[in-house]
C-alpha cells in the first residue's frame, strides 16, 4: 500500500544504496562460570563456523546507513539448577585427552565484531572488542527500556509462529501487553501496525 511504499521507498531505501560497512561478523563468547547454557534465537540461516570470524575471504553481511541489528539470547545461569526453554538434553561426559581451565573474570561475555571498510578496496579487517559485566547485562524487569522490551515481544511472536520447540509459555497475550505498553512515541506507526498484526495472528490461531 501507500504507506508501506513511503517506509520502504522514502525511508529504507538510503540503507540500501549507501553501505557503512560490509563483510560484518559478530561473535560472542559467553564465560561458562557465568552462564551455563545459552542460545542463539533465530539467524540458524546466517550462522558461520567459529574458525570463519576470522577468515576475511569469508562473505557475510553489509551495514547500510541507518540499520540496526538486533539479536536475543537465552542465557542459563550458571549453579541456577534450571534448564532453558527448550527441551532438556543430558550433559555431555569430560573429554579424554583435553581439560578445561577457566580463567577467572567478573565479566559475564567478551563480544567480537570484525568489518571491512567499503569502497577501500582493502580485504583486512577491522577487529573491535568490548568485554561486557553482568551489572551491564543482567537488568532487572523493571529497569528495561521500552526499545528492549518490545524487541523482545516481536522474538516471542516470531517463536509463536513457528511454534518454536523453545517457546516455553510464550503466548499470543503476554507478547501483546508488552508490546501495546511499550509502543513508546511511536511517530512512525510502525509499532501500532506490528500491535494490529498480533491481534490478527490470534485470531487466526484460535481457527
Amino acid at each position: 500500500n501507500l504507506l508501506e511504499g513511503k517506509k520502504v521507498l522514502g525511508k529504507e531505501i538510503w540503507g540500501t544504496l549507501y553501505a557503512v560497512a560490509k563483510d560484518v561478523k559478530v561473535q560472542i563468547e559467553f564465560n561458562p562460570a557465568k552462564v551455563a547454557e545459552y542460545r542463539l534465537i533465530g539467524y540458524e540461516n546466517r550462522l558461520l563456523a567459529r574458525e570463519d570470524f576470522n577468515d576475511d575471504t569469508k562473505d557475510a553481511g553489509e551495514m547500510g546507513s541507518g540499520h540496526t541489528v538486533t539479536a536475543f539470547y537465552e542465557l542459563v545461569p550458571a549453579g541456577s539448577g534450571t534448564g532453558g526453554s527448550g527441551p532438556s538434553v543430558p550433559p555431555a561426559d569430560p573429554l579424554a585427552f583435553q581439560q578445561q581451565t577457566l580463567v577467572p573474570s567478573d565479566d559475564l561475555a567478551v563480544f567480537k565484531l570484525r568489518y571491512k571498510k567499503p569502497g577501500d578496496g582493502g580485504e583486512a579487517s577491522i577487529l573491535v572488542t568490548d568485554r561486557l559485566s553482568e551489572k551491564a547485562l543482567l537488568v532487572p524487569e523493571s529497569n528495561l527500556d521500552e526499545d528492549f522490551r518490545f524487541a523482545s515481544a516481536v522474538v516471542e511472536f516470531g517463536m509463536l509462529l513457528r511454534d518454536s520447540p523453545y517457546k516455553a509459555q510464550a503466548s499470543y497475550q503476554a507478547l501483546f501487553e508488552r508490546a501495546r505498553q511499550a509502543k513508546g512515541l511511536d511517530l512512525e506507526g510502525y509499532r501500532a501496525e506490528f500491535v494490529r498484526i498480533v491481534e490478527m495472528a490470534e485470531i487466526l490461531d484460535r481457527d
